[in-house]
């Protein structure tokens, strides 16, 4: 398996998950970059999978079918109806295939209800529930539902490659470093963030990453200076609102 990130939009990440000749791509947000990309790299493209149906993630999808009729078009159960073409959609669980790689889908409602995250060959595209250093605003979810979300991916092999939906990563560790000032972990990463920043993995994330850190002691005073309970949902809760408004 190869995987090529194609930047589309302002900031946003779609991805070219490649098996010999064919590719998936996921979250395109538009088709023109893609189109560049699998011209570039000399696949077909065979699938479109979807993390979610924001329209930063699915606006290239008519115009990638109308050029393939019949492309396959996957997506979580939850969010297909609210996205134009699905073809295939898939519960918590649930496989699709690209020739010989087999992706697994994991339903991590919070950003919205239907998100989730594939998980093929030790890579996760997590759209916009996990970013690096930070996680996706809770749009349709609440936050229990997010932290119950994040924590699943936190528990994938530390190895797990990450790629996310959008380049936030250097001023989310500028919110990480306002969290925890003491982190090491963090600073180090905020002194040599990559361009683009894509994948980052599992370890990186429970290492840096304050929302997946509620139970830590800085994080948990961080967000009680801020009115919350010591609870990891509370605490959660009060560190997500806090990004919200973070400059």
């Amino acid at each position: 398996m190869r995987v090529v990130p194609v930047p589309c939009l302002k900031d946003n990440f779609a991805y070219l998950v490649i098996d010999g000749e064919r590719a998936a791509v996921v979250d395109p947000s538009e088709a023109a970059p893609v189109e560049a990309a699998l011209a570039r790299e000399g696949v077909t493209l065979a699938a479109i999978w979807l993390t979610h149906h924001h329209w930063d993630h699915v606006g290239g999808v008519k115009d990638l079918v109308a050029a393939r009729p019949g492309l396959a078009v996957v997506a979580g159960e939850r969010d297909a109806e609210k996205i134009e073409g699905v073809t295939e959609r898939l519960p918590d669980g649930g496989e699709t295939t690209l020739g010989s790689l087999r992706a697994r889908v994991i339903h991590n409602p919070g950003h919205t209800l239907g998100a989730i995250t594939f998980l093929v060959e030790g890579a996760a595209f997590t759209g916009d529930t996990l970013f690096g250093a930070g996680c996706g605003r809770i749009f349709e979810g609440d936050a229990a539902m997010m932290h119950a979300s994040l924590s699943r991916l936190a528990a994938l092999p530390p190895e797990t490659r990450v790629y996310f939906g959008h380049e936030y990563t250097a001023s989310n560790l500028r919110f990480a470093a306002a969290v925890e000032p003491d982190n090491a972990a963090v600073a180090r990463r905020a002194a040599a963030v990559p361009a683009p920043s894509t994948p980052s993995t599992i370890a990186d994330e429970r290492a840096t990453n304050p929302f997946l850190r509620a139970a830590e002691p800085a994080v948990i005073a961080a967000a009680k200076a801020r009115g919350a309970a010591a609870d990891p949902v509370s605490v959660f809760g009060a560190i997500r609102e806090w990004k919200n408004d973070f400059k």
